[in-house]
């Protein structure tokens, strides 16, 4: 009887077991991406509010067109001068492209080199709190007096706004392994570059995804910030000059399509991050959501 009893409660686990397998299996690139549409549906319906009110009110008059214009006349200027802005703003997302970039290798390889060296960390860790404290717009003038007035001032502010996101979120993602699971991989033979690899590196993206999110808006506000200092192309340059001349439709037009910029960026990281870790649960069919 009691064997009998052994039998059925070994069998009822492995189908249990079976069951959660399959439960959990992963999940195509298709249903990511259904579900990432299902879930932007939201903040898109809010972004439509946004632009109806905008609308109502310049509608109404209950504001000056010379202090907010309205979205017809935004949109009326960045079609009439549609070949202006996509220049400019193919300027900023080259420069803002290219900083992300640089930071994420510069941010990363910090990170690993801080988690694998106290003496490094406890070295460069208050450095890189205190040159983020800095006010990017205040130093950016001196890389123009270094640097030039060049592509070269703007990748770099781009890179010190972006660097400190990734490389603190990377720091975070790479220390919270659970040390058990780091003895079971030296007690199975596995080597430094092994268990980075195999363990540490794939248990800090979630963490380092979510620095990337933030660090991809900074990297657009730095390549701005730099073409206010000084520049001759490039939506802050677009954005200051419309300051200057009180052209209000034109200012509107470049910080919309900033925010433009900013969003797809992000989105884009979205996106990769989606395909990257279909295995973390909050990409798991079964993972607990709520839905209205």
């Amino acid at each position: 009887m009691a064997a009998q009893s052994s039998t059925d409660l070994l069998e009822r686990t492995k189908s249990a077991q079976g069951g959660a397998v399959k439960a959990r299996r992963p999940v195509s690139a298709g249903a990511n991406v259904a579900r990432f549409v299902q879930g932007t549906w939201r903040p898109f319906a809010v972004l439509v509010a946004i632009f109806v009110a905008w609308w109502a009110v310049t509608a109404a008059n209950l504001i000056e067109p010379y202090l907010v214009p309205s979205p017809g006349r935004t949109l009326d200027v960045i079609l009439s001068q549609s070949g202006y802005f996509a220049h400019n703003t193919w300027i900023t997302a080259y420069e803002t492209v290219l900083g992300f970039a640089i930071a994420i290798v510069v941010g990363v390889v910090s990170a690993v080199v801080m988690v694998y060296s106290p003496t490094v960390e406890k070295s460069l860790y208050p450095l890189l709190l205190f040159a983020q404290v800095i006010p990017k717009i205040a130093i950016a003038p001196l890389f123009v007096v270094w640097l030039g007035f060049g592509l070269t001032p703007k990748i770099v502010v781009a890179v010190l706004m972006a660097f400190f996101p990734i490389v603190i979120s990377t720091v975070t993602g790479l220390k919270s392994i659970d040390p058990e699971m780091l003895q079971l991989s030296a007690t199975m033979g596995a080597g430094p570059g092994q268990t980075f690899w195999k363990i540490r590196f794939p248990a800090s993206l979630p963490h380092l995804f979510a620095g990337l999110k933030v660090a991809a808006t900074m990297a657009v506000t730095g390549a701005v910030v730099g073409e206010f200092v000084g520049a001759n192309e490039g939506l802050g340059y677009v954005i200051l000059q419309a300051n200057g001349n009180l052209d209000t439709p034109m200012l509107f037009a470049g910080l919309l399509i900033m925010s433009l910029l900013g969003v797809v960026l992000f989105v884009l990281v979205e996106l990769l991050e989606y395909f990257v870790l279909p295995w973390h649960a909050s990409r798991r069919t079964d993972a607990a959501t709520t839905s209205l």
